[in-house]
C-alpha cells in the first residue's frame, strides 16, 4: 500500500498541475471578465503560477520518494504543455484580438504551443539535458508572456499586431532552438555553483518590485542573456 502511494503521489501532483493549465486556458478567454474578486486575466495568470508550483513539487516528490517512471515523465510533459504552452498561447491570443485591426494575424500566437510541444518532444528524446537545457525552458516562455502581458495592461500600450508576431516568433522558435541555456534547479545552495541562479532570483525581484508584472518579462530576457554569456565563457 505505501509502495502504491509513493507512486502515486508525484503523478497525482502533477495532474493538479495540468488542471491549473486548463483552469489558465478558460480563464484566457474571459480576461475582462470580473469573476470573484478578481478579472479572468489576474485568474489565469495565477493558475499558470499554480501550475509552475505543482511543476515544482511534483519533481521533488518524485525525488524525495524516488518513485520515477515513464508514465510520470510523459504525465509531466503533457501537463507542461498545456499549462506553459497552450495557457500562455491563449492570454496572447486573446490580448491581441482586444487590440488588433487585423485578427487573423493574432492566431501566430498559437506557434506558442506548437513550439512548446517540439520543445518539449526533444527534451524527453535528449540524454544530454540534464545539467542544461537546449532552448529555451518551456515554464520560462510562460513567464515571459504572462510578463508581456502586463507590460500592455500596466501601460495601456500595444506595441501593434506586427511587433507581436515578431516576437512570438522569436520566443517561440527560442524554445526550440540548440543554444545552450543552465537549468534553474537548484541541487544545493552553495553560491559559487549557483551563482547565476542566486541573480536570476535577485533580478526577479528587483524587476518585479520596480516594473511589476512586466518585470517578469525582463527576468527572462536577463537569464537568456546570462545563458549566453555564460556559454561564451566555458
Amino acid at each position: 500500500m505505501l509502495k502504491r502511494v509513493k507512486s502515486l503521489t508525484p503523478n497525482s501532483i502533477t495532474c493538479l498541475n495540468l488542471l491549473s493549465g486548463c483552469v489558465a486556458i478558460f480563464m484566457a478567454f474571459h480576461l475582462n471578465d470580473t469573476i470573484g474578486p478578481l478579472t479572468g486575466a489576474w485568474w489565469c495568470i495565477i493558475a499558470i503560477a499554480a501550475a509552475a508550483l505543482f511543476d515544482f513539487m511534483d519533481g521533488a516528490s518524485a525525488r524525495m520518494l524516488t518513485s520515477f517512471s515513464p508514465l510520470g515523465k510523459d504525465l509531466d510533459s503533457l501537463s507542461d504543455l498545456v499549462s506553459f504552452g497552450v495557457a500562455p498561447g491563449m492570454l496572447i491570443l486573446n490580448t491581441m484580438l482586444q487590440y488588433s485591426a487585423t485578427p487573423w494575424l493574432c492566431f501566430a500566437a498559437l506557434m506558442i504551443p506548437v513550439c512548446g510541444a517540439l520543445r518539449l518532444a526533444k527534451f524527453n528524446n535528449d540524454s544530454e539535458q540534464t545539467t542544461y537545457f537546449r532552448g529555451l525552458p518551456i515554464p520560462a516562455n510562460a513567464i515571459f508572456w504572462i510578463g508581456t502581458y502586463g507590460w500592455i495592461s500596466s501601460h495601456g500600450f500595444y506595441p501593434g499586431t506586427a511587433v507581436m508576431v515578431i516576437l512570438i516568433v522569436l520566443v517561440s522558435l527560442s524554445m526550440t532552438a540548440r543554444f545552450k541555456m543552465f537549468s534553474l534547479k537548484f541541487k544545493n545552495f552553495d553560491l559559487h555553483e549557483n551563482l547565476y541562479r542566486y541573480v536570476i532570483i535577485a533580478a526577479a525581484i528587483f524587476f518585479v518590485a520596480i516594473y511589476g508584472l512586466s518585470g517578469l518579462a525582463w527576468t527572462i530576457v536577463l537569464y537568456f542573456l546570462l545563458s549566453i554569456f555564460r556559454q561564451s565563457k566555458i
